[in-house]
């Protein structure tokens, strides 16, 4: 089976999978799962029709990307396809994933408000479900969490607390779950309750989590043990610039840790 994402830009994406089993998916990019029946009509890429021109076609920047599909229960009869959702979610990441956001324009910042509703909407009966998997409620936490991030409504910032707080009761020891969790709270000015699953998800090995601590810890006008943290972090991945780059912004002054820019976007509309 292959699968034909084709967005804005003339830009497509070819996901091929072996699995055949029935999948749910978000319709994300206008996205072609199954394949063009002609049925009796001309194909006039194939066969030009006198007295019509023939359609010029042109695709450009044109990748292959394995479809990632995942458990939707805990039983995995229920499969779900988080191909373009989980390119979808990394691409706004640096944009949406902490607060406060940092959009380069705001057509991007509505077009990304757009797609998040519309995946917190679809992915929420999977994730509400007795038996969600915790491949679910991962996605659904992260996701609401962005629309928490992005004041798009009280629901999201609800939905993403609960789908957070299930995913622990499903893994106590899930190092993102943990993080999700200490993160939204220490955000929301929670520092002492968010801590403790800071500290969880650092001891896990979660290195965002010790860059989260690390931003509370500003927040609470411990500048010292901020950069301390930064800095510490910074000796222990030489090689990570993000780090790097968060111990200028407190040298300078600048109170949040994450507002590096990231203008490198490619957010495509959501299928109507």
């Amino acid at each position: 089976m292959k699968k034909i994402a084709l967005g804005l830009l003339a830009t497509a994406i070819i996901a091929t999978t072996t699995a055949q089993a029935a999948t749910q998916s978000p319709r994300l990019r206008g996205e072609l799962t199954q394949g063009i029946n002609h049925a009796g009509l001309p194909n006039q890429l194939k066969s030009p029709v006198r007295g019509l021109p023939a359609p010029t076609v042109a695709i450009s920047d044109l990748k292959t990307i394995p479809t990632v599909l995942v458990p939707a229960n805990k039983s995995a009869s229920v499969m779900m396809d988080v191909t373009l959702m989980d390119e979808f979610l990394d691409d706004i990441a640096p944009n949406a994933r902490h607060y406060p956001t940092n959009f380069p324009s705001r057509t991007a910042e509505y077009v990304a408000k757009e797609n998040i509703k519309y995946l917190s909407d679809w992915i929420e009966p999977l994730a509400t479900a007795p038996d969600a998997s915790i491949d679910v409620l991962l996605r659904a936490a992260k996701i609401n969490g962005m629309a928490r991030n992005m004041n798009i409504g009280t629901d999201y910032t609800l939905r993403a607390s609960a789908h957070m707080q299930k995913a622990l009761q499903v893994d106590p020891n899930n190092a993102e779950a943990n993080f999700l969790l200490g993160m939204m709270l220490s955000e929301t000015g929670a520092f002492k309750e968010g801590r403790k699953y800071l500290d969880k998800a650092a001891s896990l090995g979660f290195v965002e989590a010790e860059q989260s601590i690390a931003q509370a810890d500003l927040l609470s006008d411990n500048k010292s043990a901020a950069l301390k943290r930064l800095r510490d972090l910074a000796a222990k991945n030489p090689n990570n610039a993000q780090i790097a780059e968060q111990i200028r912004l407190v040298e300078s002054g600048n109170f949040y840790i994450w507002s590096i820019a990231d203008n490198n976007l490619n957010i495509k509309s959501i299928e109507q």
